[in-house]
């Protein structure tokens, strides 16, 4: 690995290298925003692109595309040589990495620069000091930047006594390389520790190629706080003030914003003047973020560095809706141009003000009340907020994919304050729907609407001790009846039904609507009854899928699509499906039958039994991986392993069966 770093400033300043045309080295929501930036100071734009994205947004905002390969990301965004063989066929002189896949690869940025182009980060050199955690923790120091008082042990492959150089629990566990809490694991039991490192190690070995683990002390309740710096190759360097990203749920960020709250003014003094400190050691230059670690109440905290990211973040939108520069609007995909192209900055610190609050929140295609599995499919209706900012790449008819990181775009809002914010992203939560495809929205907007998080009261770790409310199914369900009850009316053989999407009709008798159970509509009465429960209901207004009720007083608007087989809705961000009853139907498995089948198309990553084994209710049957995330899959019951459907390595379908766990002679009820 290459030395670093001359201590105490930036490189020399570089001659500047006019870019013309930018090929941008990812796909998605950050393709997009990375194209906007690019094309507004006049760049021609290269996307690229697998056979799974040979239509996606990306590809037709582009002024021009390459296909680099099949769908795994392996043969397509990962592979260096296709992209940089893309950058050449296409005239590109310059490539933006975005972020996930190769953006924090110093090998990537040292083959793009060695082929002669411009790599829209920091050097590589740099790279591969930040990019890991051990070697980071060692130059924060040098800077004076205060790191975790802790006993940190390297655990390479083949340590059979990683317990005994750990001398206090709970310890966090953590890939030495990369990122997005891939190879991280917190255990509080020393029982658990060698199961966690071997999970860990396997993470951290199929996500970075480096399986070396750091074990430290970990720190409860503590804050995620987070510095965006900018430096030029002129020796000038900026902080642009920082973020919060406490909400997270197992190391993956949910919800973000910009400034922190609760910060006292010294310990926010303490994270900039300690990331900027940073930055000028480390010579680095372009946009970055340094993550640290807060604990303790406001006016009594401590601050403690964590790492680097050496890249754009993901979060980087609300960063953009608070800071302002010379009294101008923040682009920091445009200020990374700039710098790449050899320009200073053209500001100072003294130029540099934060002005009111921001919030975002990730929209994951997962179920987050449903054991936050991974969801693919085709997104039949997309609807995102006209009132707050939306980065995305997800429109309606588009089919998502098990290949790739299952976030599907952001939402961003913006307020005077951080209450304002918070109202605004929770009334954009309400407005964003996606039908035929499970997403996680409904969880994100519980949770901005929580005590917990109007409150400030959300840890890194909260989110793991606590559940999030799910939205009201019973008045989902009286929605989705009223609706269909309406549909009904408008379609029938004279109604007033556009192929285009439904609206408002006349009067009806009551009508008898059969979903998963039956309810009862006077659409003339104004009234649905489920049950013994009548609900009052005033319809404000109903067009092209979007219907606005007054329900017993209160107004609620859902996106419904009422069909033959039964009627799905997103309301408050949550996506409802409603299926008919059907008298008919045949009896199905009796649940709990012990067949487990993969719930998203995948690769089987371990297979920890045989046939004829003995295994206990919870025991470990094999690992699934599917969406860059882990599934363990576990016995439903004690019993003996019937039959294993997979070997590790094996790519499964989405309903394979993986395993039959058959009940012991004696044990039927």
């Amino acid at each position: 690995m290459t030395d670093v770093v001359p201590t105490g400033s930036t490189a020399a300043p570089s001659t500047p290298r006019p870019l013309r045309a930018l090929l941008v080295a990812n796909r998605g929501e950050i393709a997009l925003r990375v194209i906007r930036s690019a094309r507004a100071r006049g760049l021609r734009t290269v996307a690229v692109f697998s056979d799974a994205d040979r239509d996606a947004p990306h590809v037709r905002a582009a002024d021009a595309a390459v296909h680099l390969g099949p769908t795994p990301a392996t043969s397509s965004y990962l592979s260096v040589e296709r992209i940089i063989d893309a950058a050449r066929d296409s005239g590109a002189d310059a490539v933006h990495p975005g972020y996930g896949f190769l953006s924090e690869r110093a090998e990537f940025a040292r083959a793009v620069t060695e082929a002669g182009l411009t790599f829209v980060g920091p050097s590589a050199d740099v790279m591969d000091a930040m990019g890991r955690k051990d070697r980071a923790r060692e130059i924060a120091e040098r800077a004076g930047v205060p790191v975790v008082p802790r006993v940190e042990v390297v655990v390479s492959t083949g340590s059979t006594d990683a317990g005994a150089a750990v001398d206090a629990f709970p310890v966090l566990v953590k890939a030495a390389s990369g990122g997005g809490g891939k190879g991280m694991r917190i255990v509080r039991d020393p029982a658990e520790l060698e199961g966690a490192l071997a999970a860990a190690r396997r993470e951290a070995a199929s996500a970075f190629g480096d399986d070396t683990l750091l074990v430290e002390r970990y720190v409860e309740r503590g804050r995620h706080v987070e510095v965006q710096v900018l430096a030029d190759s002129h020796g000038h360097v900026v902080h642009l003030f920082e973020r919060d990203c406490s909400a997270q749920r197992r190391h993956q960020k949910v919800l973000e914003e910009a400034p922190a709250p609760g910060l006292s003014e010294a310990a926010r003094r303490t994270l900039l003047d300690s990331a900027v400190a940073l930055t000028r050691e480390v010579g680095y230059e372009n946009a970055g973020t340094v993550e640290f670690l807060v604990a303790g109440d406001e006016g009594s905290e401590e601050v403690y560095f964590l790492e680097m990211n050496t890249r754009l973040q993901v979060e980087h939108p609300v960063t953009e809706l608070v800071v302002e520069v010379a009294g101008r609007p923040l682009d920091l995909v445009d200020l990374q141009l700039r710098v790449a192209a050899g320009e200073e900055l053209g500001f100072t610190q003294d130029d540099v003000r934060c002005v009111g609050h921001a919030i975002e929140a990730r929209v994951y295609a997962e179920d987050a009340f449903g054991g936050f599995l991974p969801q693919a499919g085709t997104a039949s209706i997309v609807r995102w907020p006209a009132s707050a900012r939306v980065d995305a790449a997800l429109e309606s008819g588009q089919t998502v994919t098990s290949a790739y990181d299952p976030m599907l775009g952001k939402v961003i809002a913006r307020g005077s304050d951080r209450e304002g914010a918070r109202q605004a992203l929770v009334a954009a939560l309400d407005r964003t729907a996606v039908l035929g495809l499970t997403t996680n929205t409904g969880f994100l907007r519980a949770l901005a609407a929580s005590d917990a998080f109007r409150d400030s009261q959300v840890d890194t770790a909260w989110l793991d001790r606590h559940d999030v409310a799910a939205p009201d199914v019973d008045t989902a369900r009286v929605i989705a009846a009223w609706t269909d009850a309406l549909v009904t009316v408008m379609t029938a053989p004279a109604g007033p039904f556009a192929p285009d999407g439904w609206r408002l009709g006349a009067d009806a008798a009551p009508v008898l609507v059969e979903l998963d159970r039956e309810l009862v509509v006077d659409l003339a009465a104004g009234t649905v009854t489920d049950g013994g429960t009548t609900r009052a209901v005033t319809q404000l207004s109903a067009a092209n899928h979007e219907v606005v009720l007054d329900l017993d007083g209160r107004r609620h608007t859902a996106v419904v699509n009422a069909q033959a087989h039964g009627v799905e809705l997103s309301w408050r961000g949550q996506r409802f499906v409603f299926a008919r009853v059907d008298p008919f139907a045949a009896d199905g498995a009796e649940v709990g039958d012990g067949t487990l089948t993969a719930p998203m198309p995948g690769t089987v990553l371990a297979v920890s039994v045989a046939p004829g084994d003995r295994v206990e209710e919870g025991a470990e049957l094999g690992v699934l991986e599917a969406m860059k995330m882990e599934l363990t899959l576990r016995a439903p019951f004690a019993g003996s392993v019937a039959e294993v459907g997979a070997a590790a390595g094996d790519q499964v379908a989405l309903g394979a069966t993986l395993f039959v766990v058959a009940l012991d002679e004696g044990e039927e009820g």
